[in-house]
C-alpha cells in the first residue's frame, strides 16, 4: 500500500481504492431516503476522521450493480485525526476503516495524490463486464443472469464490430437524466464463451446511465436469434431506447476497471 504521507498543505487529497457488492444498495450516488455506497463509505470516514467528509466517486454505479474496482476521493484537513506521522504505512487506518465497513464493502488501499487529481474528471475509460450463467446458478446466483441455450456468438461480434464505430449511444441512454451528451467512445467490445456462460467486456471514455445493461440486452436478442445484424444496426442509428431490447439484470453487471493518466501503483 503507498504511504500516507500528505502534500505541504493543510488540506490533502487521497485517492480510495475499493470493492463492493451493490446487491444490497441504490447505486453509488446518495440518494433521499436510499441506502447508498457512498453514504456508508462517507459515513464511516467521517466517524473515523472526526470531521465531515465528502467522498466523490468515479462515476455513479445503478441500483444492484456491483464494482470489483472502484475508485473515490477526498479532502482531508490534516490538522486533525489523521496523522501519517502515527501510521506511516496507512495500515492501522486501513484495518480500522474495513472493520467499520459492512461486510459487502472492501477497501483495498488509500493513496495521497495531488490536489488536482479527480476520481471522476481525470478518468479516461472505465471498463464493465456482464456475467451470464448457461445453467441455473447457485452460489454465484446474485452476480450473474441466468440464460438457456447457446447464442450465437459470430453475430453478436459483428454487432460489437460496430459499436467501434458508432458515437451516439442515445438507444441504449436512460431517459431524463442530467448529461449534456449521449456520445461515448467505445474503446473494446467483446463477448467470450467462459465455463458454463459467457462473458461481455465493454471498456469506453464514459458510459450513460443503463447503457450496458441496455445494450447487453439488446446483443442478447441477436445471440439468440430474436434480432438479426442489420437490425441491430437499425437500432442503434435510430437513437430512440424504444427501439432497444430489454435491459438485462443489474446482478451480472460488474465495473471492473477505471484508467488514469496518473495515478499510483496498485497495491
Amino acid at each position: 500500500m503507498g504511504k500516507l504521507v500528505p502534500p505541504l498543505n493543510s488540506v490533502s487529497r487521497y485517492f480510495i481504492h475499493m470493492a463492493y457488492d451493490g446487491s444490497a444498495y441504490c447505486g453509488w450516488q446518495i440518494q433521499p431516503n436510499e441506502l447508498t455506497v457512498q453514504q456508508v463509505v462517507e459515513h464511516a470516514l467521517t466517524t473515523i476522521l472526526r470531521q465531515e467528509i465528502s467522498v466523490t466517486g468515479a462515476g455513479r454505479t445503478d441500483t444492484g450493480v456491483h464494482a470489483s474496482y472502484y475508485m473515490a476521493h477526498f479532502d482531508v484537513d490534516d490538522s486533525t485525526t489523521f496523522s501519517p506521522a502515527l501510521d506511516p504505512e496507512g495500515e492501522q487506518f486501513l484495518f480500522k476503516l474495513n472493520r467499520f465497513l459492512p461486510p459487502d464493502i472492501l477497501v483495498h488501499n488509500i493513496n495521497p495524490v495531488p490536489a488536482d487529481m479527480h476520481a471522476r474528471f481525470s478518468a479516461v475509460y472505465r471498463t464493465y463486464h456482464y456475467h451470464i450463467s448457461t445453467i441455473k446458478p447457485l452460489y454465484n446466483r446474485t452476480f450473474c443472469h441466468h440464460v438457456y441455450g447457446p447464442l450465437d456468438l459470430v453475430a453478436i461480434h459483428e454487432c460489437c464490430a460496430f459499436l467501434l464505430e458508432t458515437s451516439d449511444f442515445t438507444s441504449f441512454a436512460k431517459l431524463h437524466t442530467d448529461v449534456k451528451t449521449n456520445h461515448c467512445k467505445v474503446m473494446h467490445a467483446e463477448w467470450k464463451k467462459v465455463d458454463q456462460g459467457y462473458l461481455f467486456e465493454i471498456k469506453a471514455d464514459r458510459f450513460l446511465r443503463n447503457m450496458v445493461r441496455s445494450l447487453t440486452g439488446t446483443l442478447l436478442d441477436v445471440g439468440q436469434g430474436k434480432l438479426t445484424v442489420q437490425e441491430f444496426k437499425d437500432i442503434v442509428e435510430a437513437k430512440d431506447l424504444s427501439k432497444a431490447g430489454q435491459s438485462v439484470p443489474a446482478r451480472g453487471l460488474f465495473l471492473v476497471d477505471i484508467g488514469y493518466e496518473k495515478l499510483p501503483a496498485k497495491d
